[in-house]
């Protein structure tokens, strides 16, 4: 299991940090706990997730994995009666800081999430729409993002004849994957996927998860999926939550091979969840 306060142990630092020979550490998870009003929903929650990896958050539903990865960029503050406890730290800034711009938070932890979301505009302005907030209006940038985006996202070459048409009128899939494009165009460091593949089909979903390979390395990926065998193809790392506790961490092939908590066995093998 994860450590507990003052109880840090060797076997415990190797848990919480897999060694994958990456560049480093993005995010770190600190003892965080989160509360709605008098009800606790997360418990203790430590561990660091590796730059430029795809980090894979498992477990039956219910327990905790959405709450965590929202409030990776905050996305709960606006829940009444939220509270947390702990640290959340970006590049070794704690997130909750008061000082912290949570706009700017957002724009560096870019979210995609389990329904496709485009905005009811053009497949161009639902790219581009990042850098238009931010007051960029010159036709070039802008040009540039979206073909760059688009292409990132596997989606340019279907859609570069037709960027002026309304994005709803995209396929499921392709609307996942412009969203997707849109939040690389505000060129975070973490992507933050809540169930992406969970409302598409398989061909889609396949798409999704090469799209994932793809861009493992140029950003740090932290996905919360239902599906192990899932979690078993995209990731490098996985961390199982049970009861609003990450039990087990480590290395993916090692979470579904030779786990070290009996619980995480359980559920890997079908026996609950």
């Amino acid at each position: 299991m994860t450590e507990q306060p003052g109880t840090r142990t060797s076997m415990d630092r190797k848990m919480v940090h897999p060694q994958h020979g990456a560049e480093g550490t993005i995010l770190d998870i600190d003892n965080f706990c989160l509360w709605y009003g008098l009800k606790q929903a997360l418990f203790n929650n430590t561990i660091s997730v590796e730059k430029g990896l795809v980090t894979a958050l498992i477990g039956p539903s219910g327990c905790g994995k959405s709450t965590l990865l929202r409030s990776l960029n905050r996305m709960n503050d606006l829940i009444e009666g939220l509270h947390t406890s702990g640290e959340i730290r970006l590049d070794n800034q704690n997130i909750f800081d008061s000082h912290v711009d949570v706009i700017a938070l957002r724009k560096r932890m870019g979210m995609v999430f389990q329904k496709p979301n485009p905005f009811p505009m053009t497949i161009s302005d639902n790219v581009s729409y990042p850098l238009k907030i931010d007051g960029i209006r010159d036709r070039r940038i802008l040009s540039e993002t979206v073909e760059k985006s688009l292409q990132s996202a596997a989606l340019w070459d279907e859609v570069k004849d037709r960027l002026k048409d309304n994005a709803l009128g995209l396929s499921g899939g392709q609307q996942q994957r412009l969203c997707i494009a849109r939040a690389i165009a505000a060129d975070p460091e973490v992507l933050l996927m809540d169930e992406p593949c969970s409302a598409l089909d398989p061909m889609a979903t396949t798409k999704i998860e090469d799209l994932i390979n793809e861009l493992r390395g140029r950003y740090s990926i932290i996905i919360v999926t239902h599906n192990m065998q899932q979690a078993a193809r995209v990731s490098d790392n996985t961390a199982f939550m049970y009861l609003g506790k990450i039990i087990e961490y480590g290395k993916t092939d090692t979470i579904f091979t030779k786990p070290r908590s009996q619980q995480t066995q359980d559920y890997v093998t079908g026996r609950f969840g």
